[in-house]
């Protein structure tokens, strides 16, 4: 690109962009992975946080799937009027986190896993909250914010 070449941006998401993915198999974890990446793409993320956004999406649909047996994922567009990003929320009705603080932290596992899932997909997006109650189940939402 020389200098009197500006990139084009990519065209703005629809405010009301959004999708879900039931998570009911392994299988699953793909069309998840699918999904996002054709939202995110849409949204205008670069390969690179596509690829963020789509790997910690895949960590958290394996824990659903894995923990859970099933859930949901929903995914919508955000605008704060600076910048857009993307919302991912898994939903589930397995048995709950005992201890979130202590599920957070590298390396703890309770499924023989080597325990980055929830941690990984913290440094990979830009927000990530957890609402679980044992017994009940779990809801993790992350956001990403496209970076210009």
């Amino acid at each position: 690109m020389n200098a009197k070449t500006q990139a084009v941006p990519p065209p703005l998401p629809k405010a009301d962009s959004s999708g879900e993915v039931k998570i009911d198999a392994e299988t699953d974890i793909v069309a998840v992975r699918r999904a996002v990446r054709d939202a995110a793409s849409q949204l205008g993320f670069g390969v690179t946080d596509q690829t963020r956004v789509i790997t910690a999406a895949s960590e958290l649909a394996r824990n659903v799937y894995k923990y859970a047996g099933s859930g949901l994922m929903t995914w919508k567009a955000l605008h704060n009027g600076q910048a857009y990003g993307i919302e991912l929320r898994f939903e589930d009705h397995g048995p709950g986190i005992a201890n979130v603080e202590q599920a957070m932290g590298e390396g703890y596992s309770t499924g023989g896993g080597l325990g980055l899932g929830l941690p990984g997909a913290r440094k990979l997006m830009d927000e990530l909250d957890i609402s679980s109650v044992a017994g009940q189940g779990t809801t993790v939402t992350v956001r990403r914010w496209r970076h210009v």
